[in-house]
């Protein structure tokens, strides 16, 4: 599950993290983790900060970069607290390593650790510059061999334009990997969806702010927009 840091934080735009969305996200997870299924998630950072946008004050990308990846461990901290206290077992598991407060990101670690029913928080990114978390959730759902990557958003898909601003927008309900490269859509980057599409691996996109929408998902309700192979 790609989760972006705006997910943590009280509503769009806003800054910091919110007790109520931690709690609605992890009881969210608790209702997926008790149908069976592993789970492992990869926490953005942007309602900390975006390394990208630190260029305006003067900051190197590379710098801007790395303080990004730093925001998404705080993140993962706070998603990991908010889990346990519903009484989920996690692991966070850092790109960058930062031993006092997580594991460094081993892959046969954090397989154990799924197998054990844990879940487990993918932080740092991919511990490069020049990567999104977006590309992290992919590399990382590869290395792990999972089924599907789900993308948690504020809205319920994949729209053709910003259905808050232009009325004519139309929602796909579902897409191919060339579809979301070829037609520039907001879905994951670019590189993030060409790792899937090499791979073969479905993405799922929607609005996890839909009490319920992750079990949903699960059951196999068709909410939001799948990515993949068209059939």
């Amino acid at each position: 599950m790609k989760l972006g840091g705006e997910s943590l934080a009280a509503e769009e735009g806003a800054f910091g993290l919110d007790e109520g969305a931690l709690i609605n996200i992890s009881e969210e997870i608790h209702e997926a983790r008790n149908l069976g299924v592993q789970i492992a998630i990869v926490i953005g950072g942007g309602n900390i900060l975006r390394g990208a946008s630190l260029s305006s004050i003067g900051i190197e990308r590379t710098t801007g970069d790395y303080m990004g990846m730093l925001a998404t461990v705080i993140n993962a901290l706070a998603l990991q607290h908010a889990l346990e206290r519903v009484g989920i077992p996690t692991r966070v598991q850092s790109a960058i390593e930062i031993r006092a407060v997580s594991e460094a990101y081993v892959r046969r670690r954090a397989i154990r650790h799924l197998e054990k029913g844990r879940v487990v928080i993918f932080a740092g990114g991919t511990g490069n510059p020049y990567f999104t978390t977006d590309t992290a959730a992919s590399l990382r759902a590869m290395e792990i061999s999972a089924e599907v990557i789900f993308k948690a958003t504020k809205v319920d898909g994949v729209y053709s334009a910003d259905p808050r601003t232009d009325e004519m927008a139309t929602k796909f309900q579902e897409l191919s990997y060339l579809d979301v490269l070829q037609k520039g859509l907001k879905v994951m980057d670019s590189t993030s969806v060409s790792l899937c599409m090499d791979n073969k691996l479905p993405m799922i996109i929607f609005n996890f702010r839909q009490k319920h929408s992750i079990k949903r998902v699960l059951l196999g309700e068709k909410l939001g927009t799948t990515v993949g192979v068209k059939k």
